[in-house]
C-alpha cells in the first residue's frame, strides 16, 4: 500500500486547531505522516506513529537559480538538513526561485546545478533526501521558474545523485502542462514525492476538480512506486474527514490499479 501523509498548514488553517487532536485524528484516519509541521511539534507526531516526512529548506520566492544567493540559501538549507536529521525528519524541500534577468531557464538550471550540488552532498552525508518541488505559476506562484516537469527533471539528471528527487505536484503541474500519467510514467525514476489536491482550487479530491486522482494511485501502484503520497489541499469541511475520504479514494484506486492490471 502507498504510503501517504498530509500537508500540516493546508489541514491546520483553522484558528481554534488543536494540534494534538489533529494529529491523532490524522493517524486515526489512515495518515502514516506528516508534513511540513512545526517543529516543536515532531515527537507529538513520532509519538502518535506518524513519520515527519518533510520540511521547508528556505522560502520559496527565493531559490537556487539566482548564483547570487547560493551562500546564503546553502547556509540555510544545510541547517535545516540537519535539523531534519537530528529529529528523524525524512526530507527537506528546496525550490528554483522566481525567475531573475530575462528569465531564460538554460542559465537558471545551470545555477540549480551549481548551487544544490553541496547541498545535495551534505544532505546525502547525513541520510536526509531533497526534494525539488514543481509549483505553478499560473495562479498561486506567478514567476516561478520550476514551473514545468522538463525544468526540474533536468537539474535532477544533471546532479545525477539519488540524494535529490522531484517533488511532483499534480495539482500544480495540471494547471501548467496536464497529462499527468504520462509525465509520472516517463519521469518515475526521477520523483521522490507526490503531492495531491484538486485542480482547480486546490480542494478535496472530489467530484468538483478535474484530476483523475484514482487512476494516478492505480497507475503509481502499478509501477511500484515506493515513496510518498502527501495530501496538500485545503479541506472545504472538517479536515480530519477529508483527510479520511482522500486516503480511502486513494487506497482504493491504488488496489483497483494493481488488481486490473
Amino acid at each position: 500500500m502507498i504510503r501517504q501523509s498530509f500537508a500540516w498548514w493546508s489541514f491546520a488553517m483553522a484558528p481554534d486547531t488543536d494540534p494534538r487532536a489533529l494529529l491523532a485524528g490524522a493517524a486515526g484516519a489512515g495518515a502514516k505522516g506528516v508534513e511540513m509541521l512545526p517543529d516543536d511539534l515532531w515527537p507529538v507526531a513520532q509519538d502518535l506513529g506518524l513519520s515527519v516526512v518533510t520540511l521547508s529548506g528556505h522560502a520559496l520566492e527565493v531559490g537556487f537559480n539566482d548564483p547570487a544567493r547560493h551562500a546564503a540559501l546553502r547556509d540555510e538549507v544545510r541547517q535545516r538538513i540537519d535539523d531534519a536529521a537530528a529529529g528523524g525528519c525524512e526530507a527537506v524541500i528546496v525550490f528554483s526561485g522566481s525567475r531573475i534577468g530575462d528569465g531564460a531557464d538554460a542559465p537558471a538550471i545551470a545555477a540549480c546545478v551549481e548551487g544544490l550540488g553541496p547541498v545535495v552532498e551534505h544532505a546525502r552525508g547525513t541520510g536526509v533526501r531533497l526534494l525539488l518541488e514543481l509549483l505553478n505559476s499560473k495562479v498561486d506562484h506567478p514567476g516561478h521558474q520550476c514551473d514545468r516537469t522538463a525544468f526540474g527533471a533536468e537539474i535532477v539528471r544533471q546532479l545525477d545523485d539519488p540524494g535529490l528527487r522531484l517533488l511532483y505536484d499534480g495539482y500544480h503541474m495540471q494547471l501548467m502542462e496536464g497529462d499527468l500519467s504520462r509525465t509520472i510514467v516517463d519521469h518515475l525514476d526521477l520523483i521522490g514525492h507526490v503531492h495531491t489536491a484538486g485542480a482547480p482550487g486546490r480542494r478535496d479530491l472530489d467530484d468538483r476538480q478535474e484530476i483523475n486522482w484514482p487512476a494516478i494511485a492505480g497507475l503509481l501502484a502499478r509501477k511500484g512506486y515506493g515513496q510518498w503520497v502527501g495530501h496538500e489541499f485545503v479541506p472545504r469541511g472538517e479536515p480530519v474527514a477529508a483527510l479520511a475520504q482522500a486516503i480511502a479514494l486513494f487506497n482504493a484506486g491504488a488496489e483497483a490499479g494493481v488488481r486490473n492490471v
